[in-house]
């Protein structure tokens, strides 16, 4: 592995979409880091003091500067501190445009769309909740097209910024009632494929988990 002492730690959680942003880039990019694993039920003082305006995860924390936070801020940290590594954005000033916006789409699209899923009882919220998740299934699905990939013939930054969600599919499926499988086949197929990449393999959980996860996450902050 590339930088084998380059001091890398990751403030993680394993379910987090955004904190495996950051372990399939560092592994996209072949740098070795050190995972520390945080509870986010009990936040410590690590955490805390890495990131005390939003106290989330994920952090990168880099041989003794200053703390990176944000999954996005990270990732293009990481091309810019380790340029001699593959580079994880495109070198094309458009399609690097094109590969943030779709990004950005994933985060506030798909996870809020997602959070509204669980976190809402039954009714007139809940089902905006799930008809926005299956337009934004097929926009990302059209944005596939007959593609290999959504950054095109190989795997890219966008397949690294959406797969993530994709284990959260089938929670999303049963929560709102609606086949995932029916609403974009080609979506879970374009899902399998980057499922089969290395880097993506390692650091995804299977959807079962992932639903499970949810179940968690409904039952402690879901409406009552």
């Amino acid at each position: 592995m590339a930088g084998e002492n380059n001091g890398l730690q990751l403030l993680d959680f394993w379910v987090s979409p955004f904190a495996q942003w950051c372990r399939i880039a560092l592994a996209e990019k072949g740098l070795a880091y050190e995972s520390l694993p945080q509870d986010l039920s009990n936040k410590g003082d690590l955490l805390l003091r890495a990131n005390p305006i939003h106290k989330k995860i994920p952090v990168l924390l880099h041989d003794g500067r200053p703390p990176v936070c944000e999954s996005l801020i990270i990732l293009h940290y990481l091309d810019e501190a380790f340029p001699a590594t593959p580079p994880l954005l495109p070198s094309d000033p458009a399609a690097r445009a094109h590969a943030r916006f779709w990004a950005d789409y994933a985060e506030k699209k798909v996870f809020d769309c997602g959070t509204r899923l669980w976190k809402l009882n039954k009714g007139t919220a809940q089902a905006q909740a799930r008809t926005e998740m299956v337009e934004a299934l097929r926009t990302l699905e059209d944005e596939l097209g007959d593609k290999a990939y959504l950054a095109g013939e190989a795997f890219g930054f966008v397949d690294l910024a959406v797969v993530p969600f994709a284990t959260w599919f089938l929670g999303y499926g049963r929560l709102a009632e609606f086949s995932v499988e029916e609403v974009c086949p080609r979506l879970l197929a374009w899902a399998k494929r980057c499922g089969e990449r290395d880097s993506v393999a390692k650091n995804l959980y299977l959807p079962e988990k992932v639903f499970e996860f949810i179940g968690y996450l409904k039952d402690k902050y879901g409406d009552k």
